[in-house]
């Protein structure tokens, strides 16, 4: 088992990267919260892993944090839970919200988030309520590195929220809404949060 990647960061998107280590590229799938914090291209980056096996696969999962690997691998032990959807559920929310979110039983937020309906909502909460508090004890968190403010960030919404499922045309609309309504703060951040909001609200409507 691998756990943990320190290594060059030779590409970077939403949904995963690739990181040499001593000449070997290894493909790590992340969350969103992860690539928010993620540096360029080029720079050394610190990957906590989690690993998944299948017959026919070797997949990696990767966290800048080891409290969010923690609280993957709790998840995709849930029933109904499998790694990419774990892995999702990170995207749609902080684990500084989601811990809390578990520990009170709050299905409300559970279910607004992308891909997990009130029956696993239900889930996460019966088989994880009494786990996840732990997770609140401190840990070391890596360096948020500066955002070129100038970067363009709609094609990198977009192509984040396909991740998540939704339509192309249903993730260009909320990226396109998210922009206008953030009124000129596009951190990718701030833009991606915008839009899940957006398409939450709308599936609520």
């Amino acid at each position: 088992m691998i756990g943990q990647l320190r290594g060059q960061l030779v590409k970077r998107d939403p949904a995963q990267v690739i990181v040499e280590v001593h000449g070997v590229g290894y493909r790590v799938f992340i969350p969103l919260s992860t690539y928010y914090r993620l540096p360029g291209e080029g720079a050394e980056t610190l990957l906590y892993t989690a690993t998944h096996l299948r017959e026919d696969a070797f997949h990696l999962y990767g966290f800048l944090t080891e409290q969010e690997r923690a609280l993957f691998n709790l998840l995709r032990g849930v029933t109904g839970i499998g790694p990419r959807l774990a892995n999702n559920i990170l995207s749609g929310i902080t684990a500084e919200e989601l811990i809390p979110a578990i520990g009170r039983g709050d299905l409300v937020r559970l279910s607004a988030v992308p891909g997990v309906g009130r029956k696993t909502a239900e889930r996460i909460v019966l088989e994880l309520k009494e786990k996840v508090w732990s997770l609140l004890e401190p840990v070391e968190a890596a360096a948020v590195p500066e955002r070129d403010p100038g970067e363009g960030v709609l094609p990198d919404v977009i192509s984040a929220l396909l991740n998540l499922g939704y339509s192309r045309t249903a993730a260009t609309n909320a990226a396109s809404g998210a922009i206008r309504a953030v009124d000129g703060d596009h951190d990718f951040e701030t833009v991606v949060k915008q839009a899940l909001r957006l398409l939450a609200e709308q599936a609520k409507g």
